[in-house]
């Protein structure tokens, strides 16, 4: 039997067939549109998230050369803070998910934080107060979309991320659940005691009637019904939010196993056991995923910026004509020349998280090419990942001798060879950087008994390790140059 991996992200869907030993049999992705109401608000049509959801599954089968009937199971992960409410009966939304992205909230966010709430809500969530997060875009949506906070007191609405809408809609709504990694990320949940919190939703203004049951990331919870592209009776044994599934995915399972996801943004996540450490420099605590019973956290730390700014170059300057053009650019100056810049585009996330932040770029003299700037751009996205590891390293009191890594941006050698020789710790990328939908079908896979979490770790390939390789002297006059820069792009 075979599993089959839902990897629902913020500009596409990907569905992956997978063997026990890992191996990736068959592979469907289908991208949907991204909605800008407003400048700063995002949205996405779970509609059209639910249609990408079933042309990848038909393409990766496919691929794969199967049918439903061949799956023993389904793992779901998915972007996380991304908010959706619907109708209870129909399955129908009230109105578009408000993406993780969308900063419509900030306002609200602020006026919580200057009323003094923001220690209280550390140190029951680990998050900060940030529109970042899933509380007050559900307040937001229950106040502006008319007779629905009245419908939600009266239980005809749910509330979930984008894993309970997908198992709302895989189980014809016979379920309504959330696993405790996405639970972390709403501002609704207390990471210590493990459930909802009634002084948060009180805080938030969000009613219980609209709140998933909270299940473990690993164990069957529903199995698919009345489908046109699945049969019935397919296990869903696995969930976790994207960032969690690629840690279990990389095999992060020590104490201080960190990776880093490369993407749009940048997620840095290091295990730290099972018992949350509070962040004093920055970052956000959340559940790294639960099983058997047995909880394990992580500190986090995001970059708004990664991806995106090698894309900025190609859709904004027009510098580079393929993403895949930066690296070959870059390599043809052997340094930046000086070039910094801080790819702060849509503010700065931790350690930072200073929304006010503008992308800034110094050092630029006569000489400056666009070769230049490609380097500075690299250089800034791996300084960005940095802050955030030195973060993690301060927080838990022990260094990180090995980074993994996944994501697109992964497959850049002089990225990855920069982010060693800055981070002092051997990165290492494995042969497959889909790690989100490889960990979300280990996942499923432990759910359904096949195997041991540990034992998971057999299905990982290291393809590459790039170990530091700069003097001590070189990265010094670099880490300053950079937080010079830092203390120019940030609004306070």
């Amino acid at each position: 039997m075979l599993l089959l991996a839902i990897d629902q992200g913020t500009t596409g869907t990907t569905a992956l067939v997978v063997e026990k030993s890992g191996k990736v049999r068959g592979r469907g992705t289908t991208e949907f549109a991204q909605h800008f109401p407003k400048p700063g608000w995002v949205e996405h049509d779970v509609r059209e998230i639910w249609a990408s959801v079933k042309e990848s599954v038909k393409k990766a089968l496919a691929a794969a050369a199967i049918t439903g009937d061949d799956l023993g199971g389904i793992g779901i992960t998915n972007q996380r803070e991304t908010t959706v409410v619907w109708d209870n009966k129909t399955g129908e939304p009230i109105h578009n998910a408000i993406v993780w992205q969308c900063r419509r909230t900030a306002d609200e966010c602020q006026r919580l934080k200057d009323a003094g709430h923001t220690d209280a809500v550390r140190a029951k969530t680990g998050l900060v107060i940030d529109a970042y997060f899933s509380g007050t875009k559900v307040a937001w949506l229950l106040d502006q979309v008319s007779g629905s906070r009245a419908r939600a007191n009266n239980g005809e609405l749910a509330f979930g991320t984008i894993d309970s809408w997908l198992i709302s809609m895989l189980t014809q709504r016979d379920k309504h659940v959330t696993d405790v990694t996405n639970a972390s990320r709403t501002l609704l949940f207390d990471i210590v005691r493990m459930q909802w919190d009634d002084e948060l939703l009180a805080l938030f203004r969000v009613p219980r009637e609209v709140l998933p049951t909270v299940v473990e990331s690993a164990g069957i919870i529903g199995h698919t019904r009345g489908l046109d592209f699945l049969p019935d009776g397919i296990p869903i044994a696995g969930i976790a939010g994207d960032q969690q599934a690629a840690l279990f995915g990389q095999a992060c399972f020590e104490v201080g196993d960190a990776k880093c996801t490369y993407g749009t943004g940048a997620f840095a996540l290091m295990n730290v056991g099972q018992r949350p450490v509070m962040s004093t420099h920055g970052l956000v605590t959340t559940v790294a995923w639960k099983v058997g019973g047995h909880v394990t956290y992580a500190l986090e730390g995001s970059s708004f910026i990664a991806g995106a700014a090698v894309q900025w170059l190609r859709d904004g300057l027009g510098i580079i004509k393929h993403a895949a053009d930066i690296e070959p650019l870059a390599r043809s100056v052997s340094s930046s020349d000086g070039v910094v810049f801080v790819p702060a585009l849509a503010g700065l996330g931790a350690p930072y998280w200073d929304q006010n932040a503008r992308g800034t770029i110094v050092g630029l003299t006569r000489g400056t090419t666009s070769a230049h700037l490609a380097r500075a751009t690299l250089e800034g996205i791996a300084f960005s990942v940095l802050d955030l590891l030195s973060a993690m390293v301060q927080d838990a009191g022990r260094p990180i001798e090995r980074l993994r890594v996944d994501g697109g941006a992964a497959k850049n050698d002089l990225l990855m060879q920069f982010q060693a020789d800055i981070s002092g710790a051997r990165v290492e990328r494995p042969h497959e950087l889909e790690s989100t939908g490889r960990g979300a079908a280990m996942l499923a896979g432990v759910g359904l008994g096949w195997f041991e979490p540990k034992a998971a770790a057999s299905m990982l390939s290291i393809e590459r390790s790039f170990a530091p390789a700069a003097s001590e002297q070189d990265v010094t006059r670099a880490r300053h140059m950079w937080q010079d820069a830092i203390a120019r792009a940030r609004s306070t």
